[in-house]
């Protein structure tokens, strides 16, 4: 069992890349800023090929592990780095998204000691890197593995789990696994923190979004396995009933 410094556990932050040379800088530089000094940063590149290696390199000294190499999808390359890392915790910070500030890391890890999970709020961004403003689903105060039956109310970007309790991403799911990953480790867990602060900036428009029928076939098939099937859709169908409210309240605030 790994034994934890309560005071200053060492976190692996494990970025996702593949040819976004726009995105990874901002990613970098986030990470970089951080005041806490027990960080340990690993970039997991697909073989990129149209400068993001070039852009990573300006970066080589604040990086701790570069993996470049053909990978068999994203969560592939996040197993690749989960099995890198070395930190107390992971979490995984996709290229393009960023924390929240400079002192994100100390906030957390002062918050409270040893708990398995720390969560906290996300911020939308978007290509310019405005603030769009919050996601739809409210992050829980109290989270375990139960938490997600209505959808995934925290963003992976704002869960730092420890490492110990962090299985490899089911690599059967192409766009939801991370779901999948973040259930089997609260159902582990035994304490989480809400940390009751913003922690992430999440640039929307990614593959999953793309892709999105695809991605709520693959998350009712894991919520299925976790929750079962008539609980599963009772739970769709409040799922689907507070998107309506939500799509009505907000169209009328546009209006």
């Amino acid at each position: 069992m790994t034994i934890i410094n309560p005071a200053t556990p060492k976190v692996s932050i494990v970025t996702v890349v593949y040819n976004d040379v726009r995105g990874i800088e901002y990613t970098i530089r986030s990470v970089m800023k951080q005041t806490y000094a027990e960080l340990e940063y690993i970039i997991v590149d697909g073989l990129s090929t149209d400068g993001t290696l070039d852009m990573i390199d300006r970066y080589r000294e604040e990086v701790s592990i570069l993996i470049s190499e053909k990978d068999n999808g994203i969560y592939d390359a996040m197993n690749k780095g989960l099995a890198a890392a070395t930190g107390d915790y992971i979490l995984f910070l996709n290229s393009g998204d960023e924390l929240y500030e400079d002192m994100t890391l100390e906030k957390i890890f002062s918050s409270a000691e040893n708990a398995d999970i720390y969560y906290g709020e996300t911020k939308l961004i978007g290509e310019k890197r405005d603030i769009i403003g919050d996601r739809r689903h409210k992050t829980p105060e109290r989270f375990d593995w139960k938490s997600f039956r209505y959808g995934m109310n925290v963003c992976h970007q704002a869960i730092y789990v420890k490492r110990e309790i962090a299985e490899p991403y089911d690599q059967q799911y192409q766009l939801s696994a991370d779901i999948d990953w973040v259930i089997r480790a609260a159902k582990k867990a035994k304490t989480t923190v809400n940390i009751h602060q913003y922690v992430a900036k999440y640039l929307v428009g990614g593959v999953s979004q793309k892709r999105h029928q695809q991605s709520l076939r693959e998350r009712y098939k894991i919520l299925k396995k976790h929750y079962g099937t008539i609980p599963n859709i009772i739970n769709h169908s409040i799922i689907a009933f507070r998107l309506l409210k939500h799509r009505i309240i907000h169209g009328k605030t546009r209006e």
